[in-house]
């Protein structure tokens, strides 16, 4: 069964964030809340929890995964990201956006896109994942939680709890949800790309 860890939305309790911290740290899959939706959270270079999202999401090869940044430092070290871009990216951020780029040598190869080498980056405006991020000292390899059939990815921890329960080893509590995922810019061709419109206001890349 998934432990529920409920978390203050607006000041994190360190013991709570330690301890989610410690279930990833031990190969533990999360479903935790962002600014833009649920989703579901591993420790990067954990290969069996980038397979179970890939089974809790029936998704292919060609998906393309998320790594949940810190901030721009961290953002750096695992993309590729020239001046033109980097602005664009920094006028953005932190948001309700995904960007895919090009891959740096720092991202574990099952990670990447299988032709184009890329990988999603996304930098949230969230205090639950600021925290946990700042903890883990690494990004969150991350996937949005929308199940299979579904179009709308689930925004109740409760909800997620059920749906769940033995799939994932933690679900996190922390406040109201946006059911609606990021929008997906794709820069990896070196202009702006729409991929999804959700969440974030499209009219900055277009």
């Amino acid at each position: 069964m998934a432990t529920f860890i409920d978390v203050h939305p607006v000041n994190p309790q360190p013991r709570a964030i330690q301890k989610i911290a410690g279930i990833l740290r031990d190969g533990g899959l999360i479903a935790y809340p962002t600014d833009s939706c649920f989703a579901l959270g591993a420790q990067l270079g954990n290969k069996d929890g980038l397979d179970r999202i890939r089974a809790i999401r029936h998704l292919d090869e060609k998906h393309h995964f998320t790594l949940i940044c810190k901030d721009f430092a961290q953002l750096g070290q695992f993309v590729q990201v020239d001046n033109a871009i980097f602005r664009a990216i920094k006028a953005a951020t932190p948001g309700k956006y995904t960007f895919i780029l090009p891959a740096t040598r720092e991202v574990p190869r099952r990670l990447l896109h299988p032709k184009k080498k890329t990988v999603g980056v996304r930098i949230p405006d969230h205090k639950i994942v600021s925290a946990l991020l700042a903890e883990m000292g690494e990004p969150l390899l991350s996937s949005t939680l929308i199940l299979p059939g579904e179009e709308e990815p689930l925004s109740q921890a409760w909800e997620i709890k059920e749906a769940l329960d033995h799939q994932v080893d933690a679900v996190i509590e922390g406040g109201e949800v946006l059911p609606e995922p990021t929008t997906v810019i794709d820069f990896s061709s070196g202009v702006a790309e729409i991929v999804r419109r959700g969440a974030g206001d499209t009219s900055l890349f277009e």
